[in-house]
């Protein structure tokens, strides 16, 4: 029976990757010499270390920007309050979204059965397994999930025959 998961999975490296070029831009650029900021990644976080509001709002750009390089969805990048920091300094930090949530992943089964679609969705942790007995209907199935725009960067994997 055809079968597929459904996931939100992050790549640590790339994501180290888009952090460590976006650290060398701030070093070469005219408009941050002189001020004294860092990216930092934490375990399930980047935290942001900048003189004013208008550095973090150019570092959250490239970071992005980044992200968008290396093939990281940026969407995968939650964006918290900005909070004052030692020294005048502003702290940003984002946390970074891995795995589905579940109420999204109800969300998802909601969607799915509602379409009258022959499959069946199972979830599994932080994921969902989507069985069926047709490819069809579950290629029907992943262009509906694409097509919900539910916020978090999703993946499909171990497409089975």
């Amino acid at each position: 029976m055809p079968s597929f998961d459904v996931v939100s999975r992050l790549d640590h490296q790339e994501i180290d990757n888009a952090i460590g070029n976006a650290t060398r831009e701030i070093t070469t650029r005219y408009d941050f010499k002189g001020s004294n900021t860092s990216i930092e990644k934490k375990e399930n976080s980047i935290v942001v270390l900048t003189d004013d509001e208008m550095k973090a709002g150019q570092v959250n750009d490239m970071l992005v920007t980044h992200f968008v390089r290396r093939k990281v969805d940026p969407l995968c990048l939650k964006k918290k309050e900005l909070e004052k920091a030692g020294g005048n300094k502003i702290k940003q930090i984002y946390d970074l979204i891995e795995g589905i949530d579940q109420s999204i992943c109800k969300k998802l089964i909601a969607d799915v059965k509602s379409s009258k679609i022959k499959v069946q969705v199972k979830i599994n942790g932080n994921e969902l397994r989507v069985d069926g007995k047709k490819k069809d209907d579950l290629q029907s199935v992943i262009q509906l999930i694409e097509s919900s725009n539910i916020g978090i960067p999703i993946q499909f994997i171990n497409f089975r025959d």
